[in-house]
């Protein structure tokens, strides 16, 4: 009873000589740990001003092929012609479209009178410029189902259509009646599209194992080994190439230079940074694929990163804290790209300094406030074409800005709403939608 006596006092007197003390108040500006936190370098949340600077863009060419991905620098349109104010001029079903368990993750390609697709479901089609159904072949093994994995990717070269799939195969088609010519086993899923130069394809599986694949007849010319991640996104880099060297990108992070030719592995660079209190910095993959642009590799990871690296020896140029969800696109003194907060964004190719950042379609918009936001538009690209920079969105709409002042120019319906980037080709654009249906655009 004394012992509790006793503690009842000093709890008391403690009380009493606290009511006694006046708080110290330090002298000095008060600032929210948020606020700190929100304007930390790498977390995005920093406003910067906008700035006009010109830019020297390359001259509008009318192409009339655009065979793969614009990673590398034999395959990329710098400028396509393009008119100023598009009309839709005809859309046809291509298959199966965005499905909850299967999606389409295939550009488009054209080539040779041809837009060639892939569905959800893993059927290969070609369209007639007109819109007309072609060819299809599937990439589906007869004892497996199309829900079992997605499909992949599409490239073009001498008169042969280059395909992956999500079923761990590599095959060669004849563009102009999908006749299969090889097929080589990569043995693991292959979901990226694959790079053809040279004499030779390239391609990512299992995002951790790069190819190098005789095109005349499906032979292995080498591989490498990298490293890959489970926190991924679905489709693997297409592999940037130019005369000398290929550069890959893995599911860990890494990129990797090689000679193209024997496969010899030059240096290795690893992407790391993320933005601080985003959920989405547990995606580290490489989403802004490598691209090669003269003596420069850019790339990008899903989590608050991009990077400049000479082609020749890895060396890091410069680094931006920001994200990219597709490949960057160079032009002029800048690179352009959509980041991780779903913005437009332009860079000083020198520094990697910002120029400007346009705000993109984010979350989807829900009927109950209460419910938290769990659905994202998509906006694929940017393209530059007619001399301004193109992003198709998930919401329904082709946009087009100034990429002097990224000023937003005209927007154009997509119905369905956007599924994969645009592509540009004799002054026609073509962007399939998430129902599956390709539009063309003139």
């Amino acid at each position: 009873m004394q012992a509790k006596f006793i503690l009842a006092s000093v709890i008391a007197t403690g009380v009493l000589a606290g009511c006694g003390d006046r708080e110290i108040i330090l002298p000095g500006e008060r600032l929210g740990v948020r606020e700190i936190l929100q304007d930390t370098p790498g977390t995005g949340a920093a406003v910067q001003e906008n700035a006009t600077v010109a830019v020297n863009l390359p001259a509008a060419t009318n192409n009339a092929n655009w065979p793969q991905s614009h990673v590398s620098p034999s395959a990329r349109v710098s400028n396509a012609a393009l008119s100023a104010n598009l009309t839709a001029i005809w859309s046809t079903s291509v298959g199966q479209g965005d499905k909850r368990r299967a999606r389409i993750i295939t550009d488009p390609v054209v080539a040779d009178g041809r837009i060639f697709t892939i569905d959800s479901a893993g059927r290969v089609s070609a369209t007639s410029t007109s819109g007309e159904a072609l060819w299809s072949y599937s990439l589906v093994p007869l004892r497996d189902d199309a829900s079992e994995s997605l499909a992949g990717g599409l490239a073009v070269d001498n008169g042969r259509l280059y395909v992956t799939s999500g079923f761990g195969t590599l095959s060669a088609l004849d563009t102009a009646t999908g006749r299969e010519i090889w097929t080589q086993r990569l043995q693991a899923t292959a979901t990226g599209a694959p790079t053809a130069f040279g004499g030779l394809v390239y391609v990512i599986a299992g995002d951790s194992t790069a190819w190098a694949i005789e095109a005349e007849d499906g032979r292995v010319r080498w591989q490498s080994d990298g490293l890959g991640d489970t926190n991924n996104v679905a489709g693997a880099a297409p592999p940037a190439v130019n005369s000398t060297h290929v550069v890959f990108s893995f599911g860990s992070g890494a990129v990797q230079g090689a000679f193209r030719q024997g496969g010899l592995r030059l240096w290795s660079a690893d992407i790391v940074g993320a933005r601080r209190g985003f959920a989405i910095s547990l995606v580290d993959d490489i989403t802004g694929y490598p691209v090669i642009d003269g003596d420069t590799v850019y790339a990008g990871n899903h989590s608050g990163r991009v990077v400049a690296l000479n082609v020749n020896s890895g060396e890091r140029l410069w680094t931006a804290q920001h994200g990219a969800m597709d490949p960057v696109w160079p032009a002029g003194n800048s690179v352009y790209f959509v980041s991780d907060l779903n913005e437009l964004v332009r860079l000083d190719a020198t520094d990697g300094s910002q120029i400007w950042a346009v705000d993109l379609p984010g979350y989807e918009p829900v009927r109950r406030p209460q419910r938290r936001r769990d659905s994202a538009y998509t906006n694929q690209g940017p393209i530059l074409a007619g001399g301004r920079l193109i992003v198709a969105s998930s919401d329904g709409f082709l946009r087009s800005f100034d990429p002097t002042s990224g000023e937003l120019v005209s927007q154009t319906e997509i119905r369905g709403g956007a599924t994969t980037r645009p592509i540009v080709a004799n002054g026609t654009l073509y962007v399939v939608s998430t129902d599956g249906v390709l539009h063309a655009y003139r």
